[in-house]
């Protein structure tokens, strides 16, 4: 009998190995399909901007009356975009950017929107392969991209000429975390370097990066959780967050070069404003607002404006005391429940720290949000 029963075993052995098994994070034919269907809609929605126009904010500025941008490419032009701080930013990327499409499609706005739907629409399937490729989850990641996709918060960036520096430095910074990704997973130099020097270009197109150092510690808790079980204990988390801490020296390197370009090129075109016309609790007590109002116009995006203007005479104090017990009941709530949640709690810091630039508390500008 044992005899008899040692072939067939054998045989569900051997058909067993050959049954391929997909490893989590790899796409596959429904992964394909979601992102086929996220691109879709995405462009569907977006193609309109094709018959609009220019609109005379920042548009002439940056676009129609910049001669050194609607000549199109020229040696000179790509000299100007790395040395000058016109329109009080230093964004080299995006000077170049602006020169290509106006190479290719002269003053024909809706050639330049619709290269910005293009980018966008890249950086919705980079928001899907980043979340998907480290959590396996294929229908949240889903969701995800697909609110970055279509929320009207983000039809701004996408429909307005002046704001490819917004879908450019996004594009270079999901490619940076990919990349960082794939560094943490497989220890490979060369991921790593292809990280920072995404980092870097993303933020020759938008100083707005200058956070992702921190958000790639956040990753490094979750979902990549590079953090060992004992770091429950504060020495333990202490010895495990100071190798992460020093692997990042070269991002955070990056990102201070830029934020001292920047706060330079601010304050050469007299952008930044001083403490006598925004003292410091007026400032922090918008930028808690402001927090509480970025909440509830992503939960109900109604009274959207390109422009929120800063308000001298104060905030209602009912505003102050709401926001700020908002703030710190989410806050808890997170911290509360990371060890069975962590998402939550890397989440609300994401979305915590990476508006801290344009939150106010350097006032660049006169807007309030």
């Amino acid at each position: 009998m044992a005899r008899r029963g040692a072939p067939k075993r054998r045989a569900v052995i051997q058909a067993r190995t050959i049954i391929p098994v997909r490893s989590p994070g790899t796409f596959g034919r429904v992964e394909w399909l979601i992102a086929l269907g996220l691109a879709t809609a995405t462009l569907a929605i977006y193609a309109q901007v094709i018959g609009h126009q220019f609109v005379n904010l920042d548009d002439y500025l940056y676009i129609c009356e910049n001669p050194m941008v609607n000549r199109g490419l020229s040696l000179a032009g790509l000299g100007w975009a790395f040395t000058t701080f016109h329109a009080a930013n230093w964004h080299p990327l995006t000077w170049i950017a602006h020169m290509i499409d106006s190479q290719v499609f002269g003053m024909n706005a809706g050639g330049h929107l619709f290269v910005n739907v293009l980018i966008h629409t890249a950086n919705v399937l980079l928001v899907f392969a980043l979340l998907f490729r480290t959590t396996g989850f294929q229908w949240r990641s889903a969701f995800v991209a697909a609110l970055f996709a279509l929320h009207p918060l983000h039809v701004e960036s996408v429909a307005w000429a002046a704001e490819r520096k917004d879908t450019l430095a996004t594009l270079f910074g999901l490619l940076s975390l990919i990349a960082y990704c794939r560094y943490a997973k497989t220890r490979s130099r060369a991921q790593f370097g292809w990280s920072a020097v995404a980092l870097a270009t993303g933020l020759m197109a938008k100083p707005m990066l200058v956070t992702w150092p921190f958000v790639m510690l956040l990753l490094d808790y979750w979902p990549l959780r590079r953090l060992p079980g004992e770091t429950t204990k504060r020495h333990g988390f202490l010895r495990a967050a100071i190798p992460l801490l020093r692997e990042k020296l070269p991002f955070f390197g990056i990102a201070a070069a830029s934020a001292v370009i920047t706060v330079i090129a601010q304050s050469s075109g007299g952008a930044v404003r001083g403490f006598v016309d925004a003292p410091v609790w007026l400032r922090l007590s918008n930028a808690v607002v402001a927090y509480a109002k970025y909440l509830l116009l992503t939960f109900w995006p109604t009274n959207l404006a390109v422009y929120y203007p800063f308000s001298l005479a104060g905030i209602p104090p009912w505003q102050i005391f709401g926001a700020v017990a908002l703030l710190l009941a989410i806050s808890a709530l997170c911290v509360v429940d990371a060890k069975r949640r962590p998402y939550l709690l890397v989440g609300w810091l994401w979305f915590l720290g990476t508006l801290v630039p344009v939150i106010g508390i350097l006032q660049v500008g006169g807007q309030t949000m």
